[in-house]
């Protein structure tokens, strides 16, 4: 008699709960016996060896998103260098998160129904060949085409935070998705640097650098990584009625009493995370008359606070405090630290205000993730984080714009405030729609 950990894991729970704590009824049986020797040898087994997974998964994490950070800051440049204004400039950098608008569900989707491994391999092969269309063309049709083709292939993260949850148990699930935050952010953190020490060589050269870097990690999943999900849970979960597509997904998932309040929270999240992410430079340069240097050494100072909060935090807050309090507080935290950051005068207090927002962002993003996978069954799981990043990506559509707009009609102190607001909302809403089971 066999049990796999990803087939029934309320099952598998009573028996490891049983057979830790000898709390069988009668006698240890031969049968009862053979229920507990399986269960020593074969799922603490599997939990180490799923455990062991976990380092390469970071590293493909990283190095998909280092390359990312390579071109991302050069694109408004490559732009300019074929004559394009400031509305072909922000439409092109609004074509990837276009894609991901429709790529990442589907992505999430078929990696439930077949598996992360493969459909991690195509999303990166995708980004492979995007880079290097990118890197080689002299036409702006083929940088739109090569930038909308990263869009829809780029599920990664998503597969990546799918696989996470395969391998590790619902207590440990936002520490393990805080580990895959802090490669992506790191990934951020020396991308735009080394990015802009390899544009002296040509605008084109990062492309063909960070193409070189995908190549790198499609070896790398090829190779090393093994597959998270059992042949026996693909071929189930390919069957189930939970994993089919269906246009109607996103109205199907928003009905459901825990994980619509979740979507919707995530919607918010973006929304005052993307105001501040994508206007920062701006502001900056605005209110406190930085320079592009300074500024990116202060957004690096707060990717590596993020970095320092999902490593390092997130385990002992998600440990000590259960998921919904951790999602209020947070919330709470970050409206509060938006408005200060509207009202700071200087360089110096902007570097404190920046602490809490850190903070606050790095446990809010990480948490509610962690939440959505322990909201739907296991087949679902590549579905809801694939249309989690769906929504992401079709604010961050918006935001650039709603952003530039406060500040050129209000003034610097306006984004600030309007991500308070909506992070204020955020905290509310929590409270009245959210009720998380507590995990065990």
């Amino acid at each position: 008699m066999r049990y796999n950990a990803s087939d029934q894991s309320i099952t598998i729970g009573i028996i490891a709960f049983k057979c830790e704590n000898r709390s069988f009824s009668g006698k240890w049986n031969a049968l009862t016996f053979r229920l507990c020797k399986n269960y020593n040898s074969e799922l603490k087994g599997e939990t180490i060896m799923k455990k062991n997974v976990l380092i390469p998964l970071f590293l493909i994490v990283f190095v998909d998103m280092f390359g990312f950070g390579l071109i991302l800051p050069l694109m408004p440049y490559i732009a300019e260098s074929y004559g394009l204004n400031a509305f072909f400039i922000g439409l092109l950098l609004a074509v990837y998160p276009i894609g991901q608008v429709f790529g990442t569900p589907i992505l999430g989707r078929l990696s439930d129904r077949y598996g992360r491994k493969p459909i991690l391999f195509i999303s990166v092969f995708g980004t492979f060949l995007s880079f290097i269309v990118l890197g080689l063309t002299n036409t702006i049709i083929l940088i739109f085409a090569s930038r909308l083709l990263d869009g829809l292939t780029g599920g990664n993260i998503s597969v990546a935070q799918s696989f996470i949850s395969d391998v590790t148990s619902p207590a440990d699930r936002a520490k393990g998705l805080g580990l895959i935050g802090a490669a992506f952010g790191l990934g951020f953190i020396f991308g735009p640097a080394i990015g802009g020490f390899l544009s002296r060589y040509g605008l084109q050269f990062p492309a063909l650098f960070a193409a070189g870097l995908s190549f790198i990690n499609l070896l790398l999943i090829f190779f090393i990584l093994p597959e998270s999900l059992s042949k026996e849970s693909r071929q189930k979960m390919r069957t189930s009625a939970k994993t089919k597509f269906s246009l109607r997904i996103l109205q199907d998932a928003l009905q459901k009493p825990i994980v619509g309040p979740l979507l919707h929270s995530r919607v918010y999240f973006s929304v005052a995370q993307g105001i501040f992410q994508t206007i920062f430079a701006l502001y900056a340069q605005k209110k406190l008359n930085l320079d592009a240097p300074t500024t990116g050494f202060i957004l690096g100072y707060v990717g590596i606070l993020v970095v320092i909060v999902q490593v390092f935090a997130i385990g002992p807050l998600t440990k000590r405090y259960n998921e919904q309090i951790l999602i209020r507080y947070s919330s709470v935290l970050l409206a509060i630290s938006f408005a200060l950051w509207a009202l700071v005068p200087n360089l110096i207090l902007l570097l404190i205000v920046l602490i809490p927002i850190s903070i606050g962002s790095g446990v809010l993003n990480t948490v509610l993730r962690s939440s959505l996978t322990k909201a739907v069954a296991v087949e679902e799981i590549g579905g809801i984080l694939g249309l989690s990043t769906s929504l992401e990506s079709f604010t961050s559509i918006f935001t650039p714009i709603m952003g530039g707009f406060l500040i050129g009609s209000l003034g610097t102190w306006a984004p600030g405030i309007f991500a308070a607001l909506v992070t204020a909302s955020l905290a509310l809403f929590v409270r009245r729609k959210i009720a998380l089971p507590t995990t065990a």
